[in-house]
């Protein structure tokens, strides 16, 4: 008797809120925000350890929140919630670059751009695949009903919700115009007029979705969602805002712990940057998305990571010459070198290959693999060129291996867009009704013509 009240969901709450502790202790007790410094006044390995359990604790609050808070508002829109507090950290760090840009650097716009496209590539590449591949290794246990076995090499399916068309169009055509933001010879006004935009009216369509039947749900969320509704709102409230709190003030130290220990092994400081910051950034996300599909909610988890590519394609983008005109003083454009145009384009490309890949709502083991090793062996590639080669060279040969990789991922796209053809019609014909319904100039009867 005494054992079961372990099992009762406050304790697993009060649990979560230990592993914050230690972070809460030190970030007050250096001075607040930016005060931690790893290498400075607290050991590197010191601030990953305190600063990672902090954001794990911080990752489950969040998803618990998230999980709460679709009793009350369209599950869409609480994913989309999530999404963007789970990326804060993302957003912070560019943008410190483009600040410092505004201000007169010309590396910090590039670090920027830098930064933008790692953390958009391990989304995919590392997010996309790698939770799909999860989510099938745990159907075994789970019994997952969005994971379908089917005969063939490697041809187990993931399927996802076709409610996520929204996602996936708006997504598409946020990837269809960043193959011209480097055109213009950087991010400016207009870029940010098209990309929020589109965020805004996303939101807009998703906000006024019907509240329909959440997912009977398990353990804390199921708990609090019987709490009556004023109380219900503020344990989601609490849960956002302290976990977002957490996890915005944390990521910054845990990257940089973890740039201190790649320095001391010799990683180059623009490689890390680019990968290792953003990839210590996402890992909230990640963790709330394994978390998710560890509850065979396979679908909610792809939803959040479909959610989170959009606001970091959008927003991010968006935002970025927004804070570079306030630093500078006068609207402008946050412009970068051609080595950051290429890896545009190769992200714009990554992005297009993979929402071929989800036209008909299935992301397949071969699927995800490809994503994977594509993601892998161009970043693998990269490192080797850098590390073998000298400037000028060294950009010259890395900028071929990311037009190639973008070759590759614009042809296989193209492939799946004209093979899915049918797939891709019934998608768009789903979210233009969804959209009509939404902003009320449709019927829901016209949310099965597909």
């Amino acid at each position: 008797m005494a054992f079961d009240r372990f099992r009762h969901p406050l304790v697993a709450v009060f649990a979560t809120l230990v592993l914050t502790i230690p972070w809460i202790g030190a970030f007050v007790s250096y001075g607040g925000y930016g005060t931690v410094h790893p290498g400075e006044n607290i050991a590197p390995v010191m601030a990953v350890a305190v600063a990672g359990f902090a954001i794990l604790g911080a990752a489950f609050l969040l998803a618990w929140a998230a999980e709460t808070a679709e009793k009350d508002v369209p599950q869409a829109f609480a994913i989309a919630v999530l999404a963007v507090l789970a990326v804060a950290p993302e957003y912070a760090v560019d943008a410190l670059y483009a600040w410092e840009a505004g201000a007169g650097s010309s590396e910090a716009a590039n670090l920027a751009v830098a930064n933008m496209t790692g953390a958009n590539r391990i989304l995919i590449g590392l997010g996309w695949s790698g939770i799909a591949l999860f989510t099938i290794y745990r159907a075994k246990r789970t019994r997952d009903s969005a994971v379908e076995h089917r005969s063939g090499f490697l041809a187990d399916v993931v399927g996802l919700d076709q409610k996520i068309s929204t996602e996936i169009v708006f997504l598409l055509a946020a990837t269809t115009y960043a193959f011209f933001v480097p055109l213009g010879g950087g991010i400016g006004s207009f870029d940010t007029l098209i990309l929020v935009g589109l965020y805004v009216l996303y939101l807009l369509i998703t906000i006024r979705g019907d509240v329909e039947e959440s997912e009977e749900h398990v353990g804390v969320p199921a708990y609090f969602q019987q709490y009556p509704k004023v109380s219900r709102i503020a344990v989601v409230l609490f849960g956002f805002a302290f976990s977002g709190a957490i996890i915005f003030t944390a990521v910054h130290p845990f990257a940089e712990g973890l740039e201190q220990l790649g320095l001391q092994y010799g990683i180059p400081e623009f490689f890390m940057i680019q990968w290792l910051a953003p990839l210590a950034s996402e890992s909230p996300e990640l963790i709330v998305v394994a978390y998710l599909v560890n509850k065979a909610r396979s679908t909610a988890g792809f939803n959040a990571l479909i959610s989170s590519k959009l606001n970091q394609w959008t927003l991010l983008i968006g935002t970025l010459a927004v804070v570079y005109s306030i630093s500078a003083g006068a609207v402008g454009t946050l412009s970068f070198d051609s080595k950051q145009a290429a890896e545009i384009w190769i992200t714009a490309a990554q992005s297009f290959f993979a929402i071929a890949i989800l036209t008909n709502f299935e992301i397949s083991i071969r699927e995800a693999v490809a994503l994977l090793v594509l993601f892998v062996t161009q970043v693998l590639a990269e490192f080797y060129v850098i590390q073998t080669y000298t400037e000028p060279t060294a950009t010259n040969v890395s900028m071929t291996i990311l037009y190639a990789y973008t070759g590759v991922y614009i042809v296989l796209g193209v492939g799946l867009f004209i093979t899915r053809r049918d797939s891709v019609r019934r998608l768009v014909n789903r979210t233009l009704s969804t959209a009509q319904t939404a902003l009320g100039r449709g019927s829901s009867q016209t949310e099965h013509a597909d």
